[in-house]
């Protein structure tokens, strides 16, 4: 599949739990997934307390985003100089620390207000404009990197407030591999999974 324009990388979803996401999201158009994704998100982070939030959240992300794809993508400069074993490890891990992250940050955003701007068809995804408003705070603009799957749109990356999630998430894998070691990395990504 080709990825949309370098957008948004969000460290998201490699892994499936054995729950599913709190509710049906109709994901087969773009406008669906990313409604139907901040309603959820929002809903499950207002009405719960913040350990079943969490959960409810990584679960829900688990399910709509490109997890291993992205996880592919932040590695791919050293996978030539990796072992099996390093890889294996690396993708055993990486999961729960993206879910983590994109969760810790929609919880942060349980009183936002989401209004999608444009859709911009992309090779078989798209990107999906938007502007996210959060009480006393300037609006912030998302871009939402869509990729089209057998199992309708999933997210592969966005763009908050013109900082590209992935491209910054790969620098600071760079950064921790050039500096110490692939298994550095890895144990980063255990001890911050949590």
């Amino acid at each position: 599949m080709k990825k949309v324009a370098p957008f948004f990388a969000l460290p998201i979803a490699l892994v499936s739990f054995a729950t599913p996401a709190c509710a049906a999201i109709d994901n087969q158009t773009p406008t669906g997934l990313i409604n139907g994704l901040i309603a959820e998100a929002l809903s499950v982070a207002q009405n719960n307390d913040k350990v079943h939030a969490h959960q409810k959240l990584k679960a829900l992300l688990a399910q709509y985003f490109q997890v291993d794809e992205i996880g592919e993508s932040l590695v791919r400069r050293w996978k030539s100089q990796i072992t099996p074993e390093q890889l294996t490890a690396y993708k055993a891990a990486l999961p729960n620390f993206i879910i983590n992250t994109y969760a810790n940050r929609i919880s942060d955003y349980s009183s936002a207000k989401l209004k999608i701007i444009r859709i911009i068809p992309a090779g078989d995804g798209a990107a999906v404009l938007s502007q996210v408003t959060k009480s006393g705070s300037d609006p912030v603009n998302v871009i939402w990197t869509l990729e089209h799957t057998s199992q309708g749109y999933k997210v592969s990356n966005m763009t908050v407030g013109g900082i590209n999630l992935l491209i910054t998430q790969r620098a600071d894998f760079d950064s921790v591999v050039e500096h110490k070691g692939f298994d550095s990395l890895i144990k980063m990504l255990q001890a911050r999974a949590s």
